[in-house]
């Protein structure tokens, strides 16, 4: 009796059967032992057992390759892996000598000519022979015999196969030569078709009809399953036959081809001969000639047709005539992307795909559905027919091959293709056993956990023995179909693909005519410079240059599309020459949704980030991912900050990364701005907070410094003052401070202030002073303590004290008001407290005199008439002209002193904030408010994309057309439409200041 443990440890399930079927008498004589050490290579040894016994009882001759140690482990994996195989050994039990050798590790296949004169030996026809072979054999007979010889060569296959130590490896091999035998099975078929036309017509008119097979899909593009329908489309031809014989008999042969493959018999048919990929499908001619053929293509082919004929390879027939076949389509396929709505039509077919899965079978789908087989082939094809037509090395039909081609291109990334093709593969070799089984079409996942863990044990060898349960199976294809989907989502609807597709072969060529005319077109100013650019780009044989030459005929057009082309291909040679080898950048241009469209964009119209990007070019890298332009948080800011300063203890090198630092955070806002990423208000409260952390990094270099000389003698703070405090300021804003200093008890108050003063200066020059070596680019922080009580006449900085008995003694209104925007920014936590405590009754709980009022509307008033530039138009002064920035932040600044008393919501430092709290305090109607906030939202945005298009901070409207164009474009508004954007800014301001004057000089309380 065989022991329990031993037949576990080989994998049976069914234990009891096992021992007896074991102990049947047609295995007595033989080593049990042995035996099931030998079925333990069977997927399914329970299976192999059973099938052991049947065939041994049709073919005793069996148990010579049992008691062969080199032969039975590959007979007891046959068994094992296909019933339908072991049910042909038992109706041709001669067909064990196929398996009468060692199956190689190493998968090896068997040529396609000798596979064709194999099986036209079988039905009797001469595979040497000048004129079409015709078989002797014919009817039943001849059925019989062909379907016979392909199941044998389908047996030795699946030997080689199963015994093959790496499947993955071996799949395109069997593949190939599972296509090969069905176009030899075709040529056999139709050697007896022939054979059977001879009763019906005359024999001289059989022979003068050319008959070509062409192969589709899978079979045309040598990847086939085990089981599959085979796609064909027939082609006819005759030298001197009328046009109605020749068709009629071209339709009889290839009738009798479906017939000698498939029709019912003693042996089974083998698959379905499929034409509906014909021209007109079902209600199409069967045949046509090849004139037929070419002007259907011309005029009415469907853009799926094109597909479909990428894999066209002529199999079967007459050979002249198949690769006429050939030659007349291939034009029509390498043209076919240039369509209107290719792309779009290929993409919406593949969703149709998808949708018409049935619901109970979208779980188990290895081939259509989400991460199948079918998003790999999609993918691939659609990149080969829209590159495929300038590029001849992508026009390649099987799968595995167009991938390599397409990575060696370019195309597709060295890691995607790796993972598309490995992904493809193991797909592949499960679509392989689930139909060995009973060698029947399907591609559904077993539904029982019984049928998985065989299928588990049958690709084992796929993935390095790590499968060997169920759960590791569907563990293992769950990884694969989401790797797949995402790689088909991101390659698949890529822009690039609609837009190349959308080009003419000369300008994805850039051949030199082609891309200058195309370039005059595109509104580039000086086409010469921008071929020396393209040829500077694209010149050369290395990886770089042959993904810029997919690129670039797209990004040309997305460049010019722009306010400067010229400047923008500039910046991108710039960019891509900084870049140099980077394996991520073309790649991320290529792949991205956003990132290539985004760069194109900002290099063209903004001056200053393009500056920021040629010495920060690894940051181009956030634009393909919307995560990366977050801005960092103050709290992120200050932990990369601190951690600087503990390693760089030189305040010269420390200062240098916390402005580094800065001008990386600059960049980052000002690129996630660009992508439309975050809005206006984020961006007043990034730069407001990335500021924040470098004077808090200055201020500690300052102290550090400091207090290496002279013991510390007090407290110090930073205070945020104006659109500082208020968290909305634009690039490269001056920092509005003050500075507070408390003594220690211990120590004398001069001197303390002498440190506090010398601290403060010093934080002002570590961040406005030019650094040795200098920093490329760098947008300089400015300190200014002009809001300081007294103003610039009175000291840098004072005590909470001084502070204390100066607003209660001396204050002016205007003071008090500077306060409403006061915000603790760096500095001593404690004395923060204190400071803010102190300033809160002065700005939220004074009681506003009539005098009061009249003395800030005459300050206003002053300030307008003083400060505003000579010559500058009041209409068109971003800041303090007619209902800008000033006119909306006085008013509001009003309110709050005489309200924010009784109305805690309006205590913020941000504008916005404080017209939404008046607005629900019910003191301005919402409608005056919304014309307040429309013409301070759209002052604010323009004055910030000024600096960002030009480079140049200015506060004035622009007036030259490509400067106002640039701005429009940076704040959203379409091409051409600067006047617009110029009209909307002085409708918004001209009501904004009649809403204004209205509440801020008629006011009453």
């Amino acid at each position: 009796m065989m022991p329990t443990r031993q037949l576990i440890a080989a994998g049976f399930d069914d234990l009891e059967r096992a021992k007896r079927f074991l102990a049947d008498k047609e295995l007595i004589g033989l080593d049990l032992g042995v035996l099931v050490g030998h079925l333990s290579h069977a997927a399914d040894p329970d299976q192999a057992l059973l099938s052991l016994l049947r065939v041994i009882e049709h073919a005793p001759d069996a148990l010579k390759l049992v008691k062969d140690p080199s032969l039975a482990p590959g007979f007891m994996r046959l068994l094992g892996a296909s019933d339908a195989l072991a049910g042909f050994l038992i109706r041709e039990p001669s067909a064990l000598q196929v398996l009468a050798a060692p199956a190689p590790q190493v998968m090896r296949g068997r040529s396609a000519m000798e596979l064709r004169a194999e099986l036209l030996r079988a039905v009797g026809a001469d595979p040497s022979a000048g004129m079409p072979p015709v078989a002797t054999a014919r009817g039943e007979d001849g059925y019989r015999m062909l379907r016979v010889a392909y199941r044998r060569a389908v047996l030795s296959l699946a030997h080689r196969d199963l015994g093959a130590a790496d499947a993955l490896e071996a799949m395109p091999a069997v593949g190939r030569e599972l296509a090969d035998l069905a176009a030899a099975a075709i040529d056999g078929a139709l050697a007896i078709s022939r054979a059977e036309a001879a009763e019906r017509f005359d024999p001289a008119d059989i022979a003068d009809l050319r008959l070509a097979v062409i192969g589709m899909g899978k079979c045309g593009a040598q990847e086939l399953n085990y089981v599959s329908d085979v796609d064909v489309i027939y082609v006819h031809s005759s030298d001197r036959l009328e046009d109605e014989l020749a068709h009629t008999i071209a339709t009889e042969l290839a009738v009798g081809i479906s017939r000698a493959i498939d029709s019912s018999g003693i042996e089974p048919g083998l698959w379905e001969v499929d034409a509906n990929l014909r021209p007109e499908g079902k209600d199409g001619a069967l045949s046509r000639t090849l004139e037929s053929h070419a002007a259907y293509y011309a005029r009415w082919a469907a853009s799926w047709e094109f597909q479909a004929l990428l894999k066209a390879r002529a199999i079967a027939g007459d050979a002249l005539l198949g690769a006429a076949y050939e030659a007349m389509v291939a034009p029509l396929i390498w043209s076919s992307s240039e369509r209107d709505g290719f792309v779009d039509s290929v993409q919406r077919m593949r969703r149709r795909v998808t949708a018409n899965i049935k619901p109970s079978e979208v779980a188990f789908q290895l081939k259509l559905g989400p991460g199948g087989l079918r998003d790999v082939e999609f993918t691939v094809q659609l990149l080969q027919l829209v590159h495929g037509r300038v590029d001849e090395t992508l026009r390649v039909r099987s799968t595995t091959k167009a991938i390599e081609a397409l990575s060696m291109a370019g195309y597709i990334g060295r890691d995607d293709a790796q993972k598309f093709d490995s992904s493809y593969r193991f797909l592949r070799v499960l679509e392989h056993r689930i139909q060995l089984v009973n060698l029947r079409r399907t591609h559904l996942m077993p539904h029982k956990e019984a049928g998985q863990r065989v299928l588990a044990r049958a690709v084992r060898s796929s993935v390095g023995g790590k499968i060997s349960t169920a759960a590791g199976l569907l563990q293992r294809w769950s990884e694969t179909k989401r790797l797949v989907r995402q790689l088909h989502e991101r390659i698949f609807y890529r822009p690039l693909l609609s837009n190349s597709a959308n080009l003419s072969a000369d300008e994805v060529r850039l051949s030199p005519e082609a891309a200058q005319s195309r370039l005059r077109a595109l509104g580039y100013a000086d086409p010469k410079a921008a071929m020396r650019h393209i040829e500077a780009l694209t010149g050369g044989v290395r990886r770089r240059a042959a993904l810029q030459r997919q690129l670039l005929p797209v990004l040309l057009g997305w460049i010019a599309e722009g306010v400067n082309p010229d400047a923008g291909l500039l910046g991108f040679r710039r960019l891509s020459e900084s870049l140099g080898e980077s394996h991520w950048y073309l790649g991320m241009l290529r792949d991205s949704n956003a990132a290539a469209e985004r760069l194109c964009r900002i290099l063209s119209n903004s001056r200053f980030i393009t500056d920021l990007l040629e010495v920060s070019p690894e940051s181009t890298a956030w634009l393909g991912d919307n995560k990366q332009l977050i801005p960092l948080s103050y709290e992120a800011l200050w932990a990369e900050i601190s951690a600087k300063l503990k390693r760089n203890p030189a305040a010269e090198q420390a200062m240098r990364l916390i402005r580094l630092v800065r001008r990386r955070e600059i960049l980052r806002i000002a690129l996630a701005d660009g992508a439309e990423a975050i809005d206006q208000d984020t961006v007043g409260r990034a730069l407001a907070e990335n500021d924040r952390a470098a004077v808090r990094g200055a201020l500690e270099v300052a102290q550090r410094t400091e207090f290496a000389k002279t013991p510390q003698l007090g407290e110090f703070l930073v205070v945020a003052m104006g659109r500082q405090g208020g968290k909305e300021i634009g690039y490269c804003s001056d920092a509005d401070v003050m500075f507070v200093q408390r003594p220690f008890k211990d120590s004398s108050p001069e001197d303390a202030q002498a440190q506090a003063l010398r601290i403060a200066t010093a934080v002002g020059s570590l961040l406005g002073k030019a650094m040795v070596p200098a920093i490329a680019a760098e947008p300089r922080l400015e300190i200014d303590a002009a809001l300081r009580p007294e103003g610039k006449s009175g000291p840098l900085v004072r005590s909470i004290e001084s502070y204390e008995e100066y607003y209660r003694r001396w204050s002016q209104i205007w003071e008090q008001q500077a306060l409403l925007r006061a915000a603790p920014m760096a500095g001593s936590e404690t004395l923060a407290e204190d400071f803010m405590a102190m300033v809160q009754p002065l700005r939220y709980e004074q009681v506003m005199g009539e005098e009061q009022v009249r003395e800030i509307r005459r300050i206003k008033a002053r300030v307008e008439a003083e400060r505003l530039p000579r010559g500058a138009e009041p209409e068109r002064h971003l800041k303090l002209g007619r209902g800008s920035l000033s006119d909306v932040e006085w008013l509001v600044q009003l309110i709050q002193l005489q309200h924010a008393k009784e109305h805690p919501d309006l205590r913020t430092t941000s504008t916005r904030p404080a017209l939404k709290a008046i607005g629900a305090a019910g003191i301005i109607p919402e409608a005056d408010l919304e014309t307040l906030d429309t013409a301070w939202s759209l002052a604010t945005r323009i004055r910030s994309a000024g600096l960002i298009c030009t480079g140049r901070v200015s506060d004035v409207l622009p007036t030259s057309w490509p400067d106002m164009e640039a701005v429009a474009r940076w704040c959203g508004y379409a091409p051409g439409e600067a006047s617009v954007m110029e009209d909307d800014y002085l409708k918004a301001t001209r009501r904004a200041r009649n809403v204004f004057e209205r509440y801020f000089y008629g006011f009453e309380d």
